[in-house]
């Protein structure tokens, strides 16, 4: 397999920690945005972006998308991805706040301050600041954003909201993600996003 990917990618992380995790063989290329302007990369995803899964014949472009394959194709009698209804619909929904509230809340914030990306800052804390009472609240009554045992939803929403800090927003205030985000790392195959800079002013997300 090989993974189009770059060393900061929130999103090629989440990859990564799953093709760890499962003990999969990969090769890991550099795909900065020169590379992904040309005419060979177009090919493999028409929308220019990070990360992109080749296996053999089978090209998957989207970073969640990629998780459900590689559970799927590699190990679908596992945790990762459950059969049972409940839990399968948690694990759908988390994936959607890690492409939302995620995204555009700490991802935003992490984009404007450490890349300058033209991106609105106040509407990403704003997300911030309704989305991580929300998760912080979930977390307080559970391990795992999914059921009992780590899903791909956690591996998912880990990267952003573990660098919220390097975007201007403070995880002090919460308790039960800084708990969660330690169980994370603590996994198998865990492998850190290089550290970034921490901006000199940082926004303290109200819990109420």
């Amino acid at each position: 397999m090989k993974l189009y990917s770059t060393p900061l990618s929130g999103h090629a992380h989440r990859v990564r920690l799953l093709l760890n995790m499962l003990q999969l063989d990969y090769q890991c290329i550099e795909a900065a945005a020169a590379l992904r302007q040309q005419a060979e990369f177009r090919q493999l995803n028409p929308w220019q972006q990070i990360p992109v899964l080749v296996d053999d014949e089978v090209v998957i472009y989207d970073s969640n998308a990629i998780l459900v394959y590689l559970v799927r194709r590699y190990a679908p009698d596992s945790h990762w991805l459950p059969d049972e209804p409940v839990a399968a619909a948690q694990v759908q929904l988390w994936l959607g706040k890690a492409a939302g509230e995620i995204r555009y809340g700490v991802g935003s914030a992490r984009l404007i301050k450490q890349f300058h990306t033209p991106e609105d800052y106040a509407s990403a804390c704003s997300v911030a600041a309704r989305f991580l009472p929300q998760m912080e609240a979930h977390l307080s009554t559970q391990r795992w954003l999914a059921g009992e045992l780590p899903t791909i939803a956690d591996l998912a929403c880990y990267a952003y909201v573990a660098c919220a800090p390097e975007g201007g927003i403070s995880l002090q205030p919460w308790p039960a993600i800084r708990q969660w985000l330690a169980q994370v790392e603590a996994l198998s195959g865990f492998e850190s996003l290089p550290p970034l800079p921490l901006p000199e002013e940082s926004e303290n997300v109200p819990s109420r």
